[in-house]
């Protein structure tokens, strides 16, 4: 069977407790489990062969909160009595698969990679997000509103991977701006119905409009000049 952090030394087996450690990536921390009185060998292999300890990165996380029979948390023990050594990870050797061997420092290289890959992976996906990449950035005015591009302008981009120009923002910008103009000049006009509405039914009067001149009044006030 398979089992996750045991290896071997030459000719003697190890349980890795630490595939690093701290500061110092070329060693590792390991118990001889056959040197181990009968009672702490088979609780510390019961143990590594636990769920929880299969599932850690470091069997040190697993089996820090096993107690040996004597009721004594399984690390703290090991350390008591001197029993964790540390090694040179490439004097270890694993079987990480079923079907394959390799030096712990190998296999350490490996894991980091994979972890440097995964966080490199997860920025990208966050620097797209955010339009740090793939042409998403929001463009934003004065007051902090995003403006939008518009479709004929994105499509462009979208298929043909290339920059907008001044010409094309400042036609962005232009209708953007006769658009806020002309929903201001309805919200004017909306504001001043509801004033009118609201005169109305208080009983207050309102502002009579002023009539348009025609071209016969505009003759006669000119003749009178």
């Amino acid at each position: 069977m398979f089992i996750k952090h045991v290896g071997k030394q030459g000719d003697r087996r190890v349980a890795i407790i630490f595939r690093e450690v701290p500061g110092e990536d070329h060693m590792c921390l390991v118990v001889y489990p056959d040197v181990l009185p009968t009672h702490m060998h088979d609780a510390l292999m019961k143990a590594i062969e636990t769920p929880e300890a299969q599932q850690s990165d470091n069997l040190a996380d697993a089996v820090h909160r096993q107690m040996f029979p004597d009721g004594r948390p399984m690390l703290v023990a090991l350390h008591s009595e001197g029993m964790l050594k540390k090694i040179q990870t490439e004097t270890v050797i694993v079987t990480p698969t079923p079907t394959a061997s390799c030096k712990l420092s190998e296999l350490n290289d490996i894991l980091r990679q994979m972890k440097e890959g995964k966080q490199a992976v997860d920025k990208l996906a966050e620097l797209d997000a955010n339009a740090g990449i793939s042409g998403k950035a929001k463009v934003r005015d004065g007051l902090g509103r995003e403006l939008r591009s518009p479709p004929a302008a994105r499509t462009n981009l979208a298929g043909s991977n290339q920059v907008l120009t001044d010409d094309a923002l400042a036609t962005n910008l232009r209708q953007q701006a006769e658009r806020m103009s002309a929903e201001a000049k309805s919200l004017l006009a909306e504001s001043a119905r509801l004033m009118e509405e609201a005169a109305t039914m208080t009983g207050a009067p309102t502002k009579p409009a002023k009539p348009k001149k025609t071209t016969k009044s505009k003759v006669a006030d000119a003749a009178q000049s």
